[in-house]
Order: structure tokens, then C-alpha cells, then sequence
């Protein structure tokens, strides 16, 4: 009587192993996803600050009015 229960005990904790092995690769494999992502977004984040910088100063949508600006032959 002793042997099938251990036998399922062995059993149980080997499917345990099992499960938090691949928890562990799925863990690590997430883990480099968000590191990406996070350079992707400190990249995007960059990008959009030199955006940003070319837009023209003083209307705050960026854009212009032609009557404010004087001909070329002025």
C-alpha cells in the first residue's frame, strides 16, 4: 500500500517540476519582450522630442499662417 502512494507523490512532484520549468522559460522569454518593447518606446520617445523641436514656435498646433510670413523680395 505504501508504493502506489509514494509512486503518485514521485509522479506529482515530477509534473510540478515540469510545469514550473516551463513557467520559468515563459517567465524569461516575457521578460526579454518587455525589455524590447521598453527600447522601442524610450526610441519612440526620442524620435517624437526632436519632432517636437522642428515644429515651428508660436501657434501651439505647429502650424503657420502665410500672411505672417514677409515675401522673398521683401
Amino acid at each position: 500500500m505504501v508504493a502506489p502512494v509514494a509512486e503518485r507523490l514521485e509522479a506529482r512532484i515530477t509534473e510540478l517540476e515540469i510545469k514550473a520549468s516551463f513557467s520559468e522559460d515563459l517567465l524569461d522569454t516575457l521578460n526579454a519582450q518587455v525589455a524590447l518593447q521598453q527600447q522601442q518606446i524610450e526610441a519612440l520617445v526620442r524620435e517624437i522630442t526632436q519632432l517636437r523641436r522642428q515644429i515651428p514656435e508660436g501657434r501651439p498646433d505647429g502650424s503657420r499662417n502665410l500672411r505672417d510670413e514677409l515675401p522673398p523680395h521683401y
